[in-house]
């Protein structure tokens, strides 16, 4: 960051439409999306933001196929923007990208702290200094011009509730220090904004009747009554009651200080607050569902606050369904020691406007639906308003699912104030309570975020762990969590909450003997499941009746979330907490082994399907499961591994190594390394195909000299026909990056010769015979390709015929040729085609004058490389780069990057043979800063007609 700081300061501002400074001058970023990267970046204060949370934000429901390559170009124009500033302040990191912002560079994170500050201060008139200077920053509504940005539209409505706590503070904070009349402006403001918040109300009649307005005061107070009935048909809370009191006897004091609490309520819950606020008003009977230890309880306890007379139930403690008319009884305050209970309870309601709150319903829901069916018919005045971990299933019935809190994302992970944030919220308000002596600085923050990460936003949850601070520090607590269904607990609680085992305990001991069965087994998924999968164990399990109706009955009993995914399809996730019991449950009913069992099965089941798809049309199928499907398939190979079971940890990696390498899957790809170091390996049917996937790895991270040994061990080892042609294969691609063309061709010609239908050939071969010089036999050897129907290799194939329609100079030949590969490619996500064909597009352009484009080609392929980390490639696209800086006149910056290639040891040698290594060439990181600032300078030359051709 040194480069950063002694350069150019960077700010974001959006506190109004989003703005870019470069040095204190106004940056103009042109685009939608574009801004929308840019607010996203900014927001994240130097953390990274991953290319699948960017394209997650821009396209929330239907990603194109080429959202990550639009991605990368949306970021590539921000360093242009950025210009001098774009390489060392936009940098690449972590499979997404970071933006490095000057102090103080974001003026969201700049108001907060300055709220932080008056709420720290005692002195009024310090308070006011502050709240006016962060007051000013407002420029207009958060990021009006972005609202359609899911992640942008939740920074905006956080920003809406930031400037409400400003103005409410400021208001408050020059009624103490005597200037009344200065806080009508933003009281009135507050109203104006949301004419139906209390605390806003409380303070306009403050500073009226304290200015000598008191008939405006009681006014003001009285339209407010008349429009809250009005809109939603509750009374305001007692303490307007008491203000009005206090006005008309002439005895205003100085306000007291707002509480974020009060301006929050409950903690980022103000909007399920509001929209059941809004079904009470026109339902005669709303239900709040959802996942025990989830904040039902304490939502309907705050709506039953507003409503004057309300009465609660509190089913938790009756076992008895004979029962619960003596405690509706019992809410009323109604003595009756003999006839019919319910009856006199209907008489009570029968005439009078109430709300009867029915607090957790969902272990006597035959009896409670009896009772809210006969409050319903003999009580017409009558809301009801219930708690319940399943709908009770009644026609009148609205139902409200309340979620998890919102937890610290990559965006909101960099913030100041990570105490905005609802979970992290709740957490530090409890904590205060337990220990208000213990200071959350940013490291403390951090464990904070990390701890209502892992929890998931349960406010059960977080408020347990939250109450183990005076024995673990929040660092130790974090590491702890692996425990934290027994962890975190308290006797203070009712017997159902006293810990999280309990509180999901609760639930399960609710379902059905197959529920039950379905639900542990499905908790071995660690990243959500689809319903064929879930048709698939329940269909292994032996388990009576349908699975989708098991399936929809652990979803109403919130053990299980349906969530859409991007591309609308519906996927079942289980809660981390919940599913940790359901492992534990396995154990006590012996069915861990099995279970595991199961989960390998399914990932050697998919792994065959991907392998047979990827070579057929419907190869774009096979791209979104492994995407989608990685958490699990991860956690099917550390079961294979640790269980000991060989023969699936090579059928996983055997079958997937083709789909997971032409798509950049790292991950996956680097499993068969591992395997390597497996004793029990040695004599493996499949072994010497283990040995060429790994060579394959190896390929690909840069290594060829290991790739050729691991290759030649392969085809030494046991495998079939398949193992002794993927060798083969590998083979040819490392004597094409050593420069042995003959080699290449042989392999090649070898490895097809042993191929039965459509296989991943990536045609080095052809290459071979091109560099060797010999157009005319790589023209014979491309055609010989068996790429059947299979989308990426066509597109191997229309790149190796462009490769030689570019030798050959056949320009618009070669040019459309590569745009086919890279259409194809982006259809079925083979990113690694995609870059390849991308690079000969871009040398192309280069040659031919057509300078911009090849710019930018380079521009977006290098981050592409960087993303990856693909250094065998990268080096190569820069030595290729290096070229075309040439001809700009950029003798220098050609000069050190060809010097840092010919430096590295990962670097393949140029056709020419690299020169000798300087040890004070560039290293990787500064290669890439010199590339990328290099990029930016020229495209700006070209934006401007400098270098147009």
């Amino acid at each position: 960051m040194g480069d950063v700081e002694r350069g150019a300061r960077v700010g974001v501002d959006v506190l109004g439409p989003l703005r870019l400074a470069v040095d204190g001058a106004a940056v103009d970023v042109r685009g939608p999306k574009r801004r929308a990267v840019l607010a996203l970046l900014g927001l994240a204060e130097g953390r990274t933001v991953t290319v699948e949370q960017l394209v997650d934000a821009l396209w929330p429901d239907d990603p194109p196929e080429s959202a990550r390559a639009t991605v990368h170009s949306h970021v590539s124009r921000l360093r242009a923007d950025l210009g001098p500033a774009g390489g060392p302040c936009l940098t690449t990191d972590d499979g997404g990208y970071r933006l490095h912002l000057a102090e103080g560079g974001l003026d969201l994170r700049r108001v907060r702290a300055l709220r932080d500050l008056a709420r720290a201060t005692d002195d009024p008139a310090t308070a006011v200094g502050l709240l006016r200077e962060a007051r000013a920053a407002w420029r207009g509504t958060a990021l009006a011009d972005l609202a359609d940005v899911p992640p942008l539209r939740a920074v905006a409505q956080a920003a809406r509730e930031l400037w409400r706590d400003v103005t409410d503070r400021l208001a408050a904070a020059l009624i103490a220090t005597g200037a009344a009349e200065q806080a009508l402006e933003p009281a009135g403001d507050a109203l104006a904004d949301d004419p139906l918040c209390e605390p806003a109300v409380l303070l306009l009649v403050r500073a009226q009747a304290a200015t000598g307005q008191a008939p405006r005061a009681l006014q003001t107070a009285r339209e407010y009554r008349a429009r809250l009935a009005d809109e939603t048909g509750l009374d305001p809370s007692p303490a307007l009651a008491a203000l009005e009191s206090e006005v008309a006897a002439g005895e205003v004091v100085p306000a007291p200080r707002v509480s974020p609490e009060t301006r929050l309520g409950l903690h980022g819950r103000d909007r399920e607050l509001a929209a059941t606020e809004r079904l009470l008003a026109s339902e005669r009977l709303v239900t709040v569902v959802g996942a025990g230890g989830v904040g039902k309880t304490r939502l309907a306890r705050e709506l039953a606050r507003r409503s004057p007379g309300a009465a609660t139930l509190l089913l938790a403690p009756v076992t008895d369904p004979a029962g619960v008319p003596h405690a509706l009884a019992d809410a009323l305050r109604l003595h009756t020691g003999t006839g019919d209970v319910l009856r006199a309870c209907l008489d009570v309601l029968a005439g009078t406007p109430r709300l009867v709150v029915l607090d957790n319903c969902e272990h006597l829901l035959d009896a409670v639906r009896e009772l809210a069916g006969a409050l319903l018919e003999h009580c017409p005045a009558t809301t009801l308003l219930a708690t319940s971990r399943e709908p009770l299933g009644l026609g009148e019935e609205a139902v409200v699912r309340l979620a998890p809190l919102a937890t610290p994302g990559a965006v909101s992970a960099g913030s100041a104030d990570l105490a905005a944030v609802p979970a992290v919220a709740v957490f530090l308000d409890r904590a205060r309570r337990v220990r208000p002596d213990l200071a959350f600085g940013p490291d403390e923050l951090r464990d904070v975020a990390e701890i209502v990460r892992r929890l998931e936003g349960l406010p059960l949850a977080i408020e347990l762990a939250a109450g183990r601070l005076p024995t673990f520090a929040p660092a130790a607590l974090a590491a702890r969590l692996d425990r934290s269904l027994d962890l975190l607990g308290s006797r203070a609680l009712h017997e159902r909450h006293r810990t999280l085992r309990a509180t999901v305990a609760w639930s399960y001991d609710l379902l059905g003997v197959d529920e039950q069965r379905l639900f542990r087994h499905l908790a071995v998924f660690a990243d959500g499941v689809d319903l064929t999968a879930v048709e698939t164990t329940a269909a292994a399990l032996g388990l009576g009746g349908d699975a989708g109706d098991l399936l929809a009955r652990l979803v109403d009993a919130s053990m299980v979330e349906a969530v859409p995914d991007p591309a609308g399809r519906t996927r079942y996730r289980i809660l981390e907490t919940l599913r940790a019991f359901g492992r534990d449950e396995l154990v006590a009913a012996g069915e861990d082994d099995a279970a595991d069992a199961l989960l390998v099965a399914w990932a050697v089941e998919l792994a065959g399907w991907a392998q047979r798809t990827a070579r057929t049309a419907d190869e774009a199928a096979v791209d979104r499961t492994l995407r989608r499907e990685q958490g699990n398939l991860r956690a099917a190979w550390r079961l294979a591994r640790s269980r000991g079971d060989l023969d699936a940890a090579v059928a996983v990696i055997v079958l997937l190594v083709e789909a997971a390498t032409w798509r950049d899957l790292v991950e996956i790809r680097g499993w068969a390394t591992e395997l390597l170091d497996d004793p029990a390996l040695a004599g493996h049917p499949e072994e010497g195909q283990v040995w060429a996937a790994a060579a394959q790895d190896a390929y690909m991270r840069a290594d060829a000299r290991r790739a050729d040994r691991l290759a030649h061990t392969g085809l030494e080892r046991p495998a079939g026909v398949e193992g002794r042609r993927f060798n083969r294969s590998v083979l040819a691609q490392v004597a094409l990056t050593l420069g042995d063309w003959e080699a290449a061709v042989d392999h090649d010609v070898a490895a097809r010769a042993l191929a039965t239908g459509p296989v991943p050939q990536p045609g080095v071969g052809a290459l071979g015979a091109l560099y060797a010089g010999d157009p005319a036999r790589a023209r014979a050897l491309v055609a010989r390709i068996p790429t059947g129907d299979v989308p990426t290799l066509r597109g191997l194939a229309a790149y190796v015929t462009a490769e030689i329609d570019s030798v050959e100079d056949r320009v618009d030949a070669a040019a459309d040729g590569y745009a086919t590969a890279i259409a194809l490619a982006r259809a079925v996500g083979s990113t690694f085609l995609e870059a390849i064909a991308a690079v000969g597009l871009a040398s192309l352009r280069s040659r031919v004058g057509h300078l911009a484009a090849a710019l930018r080609g380079y521009r977006d392929v290098i981050d592409h490389w960087a993303e990856g980390g693909n250094w065998g490639h990268q080096w190569v696209t820069l030595r290729n780069l290096a070229v075309l800086l040439r001809t700009l006149d950029d003798h220098a910056t050609a000069d050190l990057l060809d010097a840092a290639a010919d430096r590295a040891p990962d670097a393949p040698d140029p056709p020419g043979g690299r020169g000798v290594p300087d040890p004070a060439a560039p290293d990787r990181d500064r290669a890439l800063a010199l590339a990328r600032d290099a990029l930016a300078r020229h495209l700006a030359g070209s934006d401007s007609g400098v270098h147009a051709r």
